[in-house]
């Protein structure tokens, strides 16, 4: 069977990540939500997402397909569920469909379909929020998933440990001289990792292949480290998406960073309001802030954008793509996509110099910022202009 993941009604309320990306590659717990559906089904994934990112992320059609809503992430029963779907069958939890039979350039309506509703709990990705404030459960279900029946390599024995019955360790990690709590969640370590000596590190917790926490980190759960990724500091409840860098002292809390994001030494960012009410968050749908229903919410920040040393930021801040941020005070809680400054204002990051330090960057992994990234990346800059000010 083909499955094909689509981004479904959600998507606009995950910008600004999804600017860059589909829903299905959001990285949430240890794994995306593509590559949970593709260990759970056993088959590559292709998906619908917006035409700007198509070349980039192509969708596979067949004869028979079978089309699930990103939103959702796979347990045992839906995954199988879902694998049994036939012609003119879907799966819906209440009014939301997730996920249906399709043939090749079928027309779908559904009021002609049989209905199979599932009635359990399952995590769904809605929200920006929901990608730090789910990561506890999103960790724990992925961390059962991949260790069940497999044995982990031996715990060092000068790392200091607690539950250690609770920790996976993937061949190639180096941990020396660390503290590792998992009394309350799990603790994953991933191929090729780094544990610098002098970090200690309480679960629930993901550090993805070739990732690397710093030397005497302060690490809280639930937290994860995407691949290639690098922490320092003290990092609480956030997730760090491929290849971004939090490598020096300062705080990052229930915060989510994209890729290829920098944030400078010493930085800071708010995750409680000073009154202790609701945090609000800038949302592109309505061009206002909206409800989280939170008291800890932190930094949203999208792929490809920066903050200089000493950067404070605000309780609930939106960050979009590829903006520039330095300075001291405290920049305001919405930076629009390609925005140079701070709380003294800003001007607009043209796309010739964000594209050379895009280039910069992204060569120092090996990854080439080719002409299929610079289209995407020119489609988000005219589509977030009406937001910048100069």
């Amino acid at each position: 069977m083909n499955y094909i993941l689509f981004d479904g009604p959600v998507r606009n309320a995950l910008l600004p990540f999804t600017f860059t990306r589909p829903v299905a590659d959001i990285l949430v717990g240890i794994m995306t939500i593509r590559q949970k559906w593709e260990r759970r089904l056993g088959s590559t994934i292709t998906t619908i997402t917006e035409d700007y990112l198509s070349e980039k992320f192509p969708m596979v059609e067949m004869e028979e397909n079978v089309m699930i809503n990103a939103a959702y992430l796979p347990n045992d029963t839906l995954a199988e569920m879902v694998s049994n779907l036939t012609t003119n069958q879907a799966i819906f939890k209440g009014e939301d469909v997730i996920a249906f039979f399709a043939g090749e350039n079928q027309e779908v309506d559904f009021d002609t379909y049989e209905i199979i509703q599932y009635n359990d709990d399952c995590l769904t990705i809605e929200h920006t929020w929901d990608i730090f404030s789910k990561n506890d459960a999103a960790i724990r279900q992925d961390f059962d998933f991949l260790t069940e029946d497999r044995k982990s390599q031996p715990i060092p024995k000068s790392v200091n440990v607690i539950a250690p019955e609770n920790i996976f360790i993937e061949e190639g990690a180096k941990l020396e001289f660390v503290t590792l709590n998992a009394s309350n969640g799990p603790i994953y370590i991933g191929k090729n990792t780094e544990i610098m000596e002098g970090t200690a590190i309480r679960g629930p917790f993901a550090l993805c292949e070739n990732a690397m926490v710093k030397m005497s980190a302060k690490v809280y759960g639930a937290t994860t480290v995407g691949p290639g990724s690098r922490i320092g500091g003290e990092v609480k409840n956030s997730v760090l998406f491929a290849n971004s860098n939090k490598g020096h002292e300062g705080f990052l809390g229930d915060s989510v960073l994209g890729e290829w994001c920098n944030i400078g030494a010493d930085s800071n960012n708010s995750n409680l309001k000073n009154n202790y009410e609701e945090v609000k968050l800038w949302s592109y749908e309505t061009e206002g802030f909206a409800k989280t229903g939170l008291q800890f919410c932190g930094l949203m920040m999208g792929d490809h954008s920066k903050c200089g040393i000493n950067t404070m930021f605000n309780t609930g801040t939106v960050v979009g793509v590829s903006a520039n941020i330095f300075g001291s005070g405290f920049p305001r809680n919405f930076v629009p996509s390609f925005s140079w400054g701070g709380a003294a204002g800003f001007t607009t990051y043209v796309t010739k110099k964000a594209f050379e330090t895009a280039r910069l960057v992204m060569s120092r992994r090996n990854i080439e910022f080719d002409a299929t990234e610079a289209a995407i990346m020119e489609h988000i800059f005219e589509e977030t202009k009406k937001w910048r000010k100069d």
